[in-house]
């Protein structure tokens, strides 16, 4: 078993933490500590954390996979779509250095809240019942990679949170294999 498997939790808050770091950071460096980040007290409506800056509210799903790894879609909850911008940040990260290289983003403009859910595949659990069924999650909803926006950056993921205009040569590209 793999650490990344055998310290799952660990590593999952572990990005998270290095993920609002560079926000931080960012903020810091660029946009006069605008920065807020909060973080619920129950995980049961989907986002992971908070963040505002310029006005802009975002409810964010993070989400993280390392380079090689195979995972093809997340499983995202409904009560996300109910947020103020609500989004979901997929982190794809070296699996040796942790450095991050890809953000995948699923949501839509600052303001606007996540595009519909409602119809995209009902999630099942991933163990079987006694009887070996796995039954479906009607709260929860699979989207593949492949409807995600590729981000190549921290700081072109902070402009499209936020909706700061990007520069001209712009580091966001279109949908993510």
């Amino acid at each position: 078993m793999s650490k990344h498997n055998e310290h799952s939790s660990y590593r999952e808050k572990l990005i998270e933490h290095l993920f609002v770091g560079e926000l931080l950071k960012l903020s810091w460096l660029e946009h006069e500590c605008g920065l807020e980040v909060a973080k619920p007290e129950v995980d049961n409506s989907g986002y992971d954390i908070i963040v505002e800056c310029y006005g802009v509210v975002r409810h964010i799903q993070l989400k993280a996979s390392y380079t090689s790894s195979s995972t093809t879609q997340q499983k995202v909850h409904i009560k996300l779509a109910d947020k103020p911008s609500g989004c979901v940040v997929w982190i794809i990260f070296d699996e040796n250095s942790l450095e991050f290289k890809e953000f995948l983003f699923y949501g839509d403009q600052a303001g606007e809240p996540l595009p519909s859910i409602d119809n995209l595949k009902v999630a099942k659990h991933t163990k079987g019942n006694k009887d070996g069924v796995k039954n479906e999650r009607p709260n929860i909803r699979v989207i593949n990679k492949g409807q995600f926006e590729s981000v190549n950056s921290v700081g072109s993921l902070f402009n499209k949170l936020f909706c700061i205009n990007p520069p001209e040569t712009s580091d966001l590209t279109k949908p993510a294999s």
